[in-house]
């Protein structure tokens, strides 16, 4: 009866990299149409579901790209190699702190609440994307096998350094935005210095850098496709927060871009 369903691994691979593909397509235009209803977007429209605790709404976002991914990627050949591995903490070493750490520092306004349509579509996407990007790693079906003189290779250093820059401006943009707030404050203002200077939303950039830099030190379709799913969630949702900061404050600086410094 889903005799057109794949049957292997490599064969669920190819099917899940041109299903992402499509996924992003379809992100990329609903997200200009139909804002994801969090925080600031929150309207109280049910097309979402009913509303959960938002620390619960990240936990449920990222648990499966922390957890799901370890378990996938300990179910293939190549688990204990040492580039693998170092693959391995980089990945935990943002989800970790995603999924069980930031959930439980964000301030949360009394009474929020987020639609659990939205933390249940991302666990679902972040499933498909676990499953790629951690399969390549290690399954020896899948991966390309990284041998230990990758290290040296260019694009593993390039790689490495471009994710560790992006971490740095995604963690230093939401620690800025979170200062913004002062106990017992309410509302929004506009962030002022740094990379806030130049563009609206430098937490998405970093975001976005983050998985560029590791897609260079895979080399992968896999890694390739999440940047493709990134940018697709990102950019719309960069150009819905500048044109709101635009509508909602007079003063806010007329010439900071969006997204990216000096170009979009």
């Amino acid at each position: 009866m889903m005799e057109w369903l794949p049957t292997t691994p490599e064969a669920w691979f190819d099917f899940l990299v041109y299903a992402s593909i499509g996924m992003c397509a379809f992100v990329f235009v609903a997200l200009f149409y139909f804002p994801a209803a969090y925080g600031r977007y929150n309207t109280g429209n049910k097309l979402w579901g009913p509303g959960i605790n938002p620390r619960l709404g990240w936990f449920l976002t990222e648990v499966a790209s922390c957890v799901l991914f370890a378990v996938i990627y300990f179910m293939g050949d190549y688990a204990f190699d040492i580039v693998p591995l170092i693959f391995l903490l980089m990945w935990q070493f943002h989800y970790f702190h995603r999924t069980f750490i930031f959930p439980f520092t964000v301030k949360v306004r009394p009474g929020a609440t987020t639609p659990i349509g939205i933390p249940l579509m991302a666990f679902f996407t972040n499933t498909v994307i676990s499953f790629l990007n951690a399969s390549i790693l290690t399954w020896a079906t899948i991966s390309r096998g990284y041998d230990i003189s990758w290290l040296t290779d260019p694009r593993f250093i390039i790689g490495v350094l471009v994710f560790v820059s992006g971490y740095y401006v995604n963690k230093k943009a939401d620690a800025m935005l979170a200062a913004l707030r002062k106990p017992g404050e309410s509302g929004y203002k506009i962030p002022r210095g740094w990379l806030y200077e130049k563009i609206t939303c430098p937490n998405y950039f970093g975001e976005l850098l983050t998985w560029v830099g590791w897609s260079i030190a895979t080399w992968s379709v896999a890694g390739w496709i999440f940047v493709l799913l990134t940018a697709a969630n990102l950019v719309p949702r960069a150009i819905t927060n500048h044109r709101w900061y635009h509508e909602k404050f007079d003063d806010y600086p007329k010439d900071r871009k969006i997204l990216i410094p000096y170009i979009l």
